[in-house]
């Protein structure tokens, strides 16, 4: 995936395309950043797992239901605007999309059971939501 053309698609369109070495990249285990916004505006940066189902169009984040992340999304109203990133050396990739908190055991069940594919089994935590982000732009270079 070349940097300067992007895989994009319009809001509200199917997911994005993307090539092979771009989806490799996100099945590769890499930390990863997820930005929200604050009430005011501002950026809140954290690290996180995310992990990226390309067909659904959808990337997920596990975190505990009071964390700020979490707080951010939710005070959106269903609107939450975000941005998941990775990098490796010259490789790179950003999702932007609209990100919700669900909490039903089904979508938590689903995430863990990505998350550890990718990473590693995750610690029991009964606090535990899902910030699932419908993917609207995909960017980078795998």
């Amino acid at each position: 995936m070349d940097a300067a053309a992007p895989a994009q698609a319009p809001v509200g369109s199917a997911p994005p395309v993307h090539d092979d070495a771009y989806l490799a990249f996100w099945r590769e285990r890499h930390l990863c950043t997820l930005t929200t916004l604050r009430a005011d505006g501002s950026p809140h940066v954290v690290p996180v797992g995310v992990t990226y189902d390309a067909d659904a169009g959808i990337a997920r984040v596990i975190a505990s239901r009071g964390s700020r992340k979490v707080r951010n999304v939710e005070a959106a109203g269903g609107a939450a605007r975000v941005a998941v990133c990775q990098v490796a050396g010259r490789r790179w990739a950003t999702l932007e999309g609209t990100a919700a908190v669900r909490a039903d055991r089904a979508s938590v069940a689903e995430a863990e059971r990505r998350y550890a594919e990718r990473y590693r089994t995750p610690s029991p935590n009964p606090e535990r939501v899902v910030i699932e982000i419908t993917v609207e732009r995909a960017m980078g270079r795998g």
